[in-house]
């Protein structure tokens, strides 16, 4: 019987995100050539591994076997790779990382430039959802490391915190803005906002933080892609509020103003894994490289713009307590 491991890979995939095109997406293949080895597969094992509903696609009974015993086959053809690999005196194998999308976009890139110059022969595949995907494929053992929001209260992971990201108020660069030192939440409710669509982890930490002080956005924009909402705060369109570390080059380079908030809002990002996952050389040599980057974003990313070192003069916000500025908000 003829099963490729390739083919094994493209069936995880399209269980993990749901669809063929997602997964298509995900492993730089067109849709047709996934279709094709899901067909290849079930005409091997003569019996339907995936059932389409619609645009979805959910695991026959069969393909949830199918699925469980490949997950653990490859997870042993990939140790012994990587054992191989050692024997070599070479760090190589693969790693599968899990994170949203603005921490792989704004974060990520300096770490994993270092990463693959050191380790060559290392594959990283990055993988972008929500907390809770991310950290459901880290339980089912289908990522070996996630860097997601916390908590994250499973028994089965293990959880280190990562760093601490501030949230902050972007607005144009207007200088009417850059006079306010901070900002509140029934102040920024009165204005138009650009938030993240319902559902993101962020938009449930910004609207906990419009509930704490007793207000609502009034019908805010909502756009799952903080690049859009970045160009739309620019173009005048609203004011959001956003992870310091996503827009601290248009603050540097004035196309937007970042204003802190009161009080102000953090959420701590963690690194997860499964408590008994199996050590690899690979994945210690990862996981090493993401606490060097750790230690790279403690000045600029871990405080925000209240700490480290001086920021670029539109970003207002002075040391010690917040306070509103005396100036008027516009």
């Amino acid at each position: 019987m003829d099963l490729q491991v390739t083919h094994l890979r493209t069936l995880q995939a399209i269980a993990r995100h749901g669809s063929f095109s997602r997964a298509a997406h995900a492993l730089n293949l067109t849709q047709p050539a996934v279709s094709m080895q899901v067909r290849h597969l079930e005409r091997a094992l003569g019996l339907p591994l995936l059932e389409r509903v619609g645009k979805r696609a959910f695991p026959t009974r069969a393909g949830e076997v199918l699925l469980a015993h490949a997950d653990r086959a490859l997870r042993e053809l990939e140790a012994g790779v990587e054992r191989v690999q050692e024997l070599r005196g070479v760090v190589a194998g693969r790693v599968r990382l899990g994170t949203s999308a603005s921490i792989s976009i704004y974060l990520l890139p300096p770490g994993l430039r270092r990463f693959r110059a050191r380790y060559p022969e290392t594959e990283v595949v990055i993988v972008t959802g929500n907390a809770a995907e991310i950290t459901r494929a880290v339980v089912a053992n289908e990522l070996d490391v996630g860097i997601v929001s916390l908590p994250v209260r499973d028994r089965e992971l293990s959880v280190t915190p990562f760093f601490r990201d501030e949230l902050v108020a972007i607005t144009p660069p207007d200088a009417a803005w850059r006079r306010v030192r901070a900002v509140d939440a029934p102040t920024l409710a009165g204005h138009p906002l650009i938030l993240f669509e319902a559902g993101a982890t962020l938009r449930r930490i910004i609207d906990g933080w419009f509930h704490r002080a007793g207000v609502a956005p009034r019908s805010p924009m909502e756009m799952g892609n903080t690049e859009a909402i970045k160009k739309l705060v620019e173009a005048g369109l609203g004011l959001s509020v956003t992870s310091w570390f996503s827009v601290a080059t248009e603050v540097r380079q004035r196309t937007l103003t970042a204003i802190r908030l009161t009080p102000p809002l953090e959420r701590q990002i963690g690194l997860v894994r499964r408590k008994d996952k199996p050590k690899t050389p690979a994945l210690d040599a990862f996981v090493a490289a993401l606490d060097d980057l750790r230690r790279s974003l403690e000045p600029s990313a871990r405080g925000g713009p209240r700490h480290g070192p001086p920021h670029p003069p539109n970003v207002r916000s002075g040391p010690g307590n917040p306070s509103r500025s005396s100036r008027s908000v516009p």
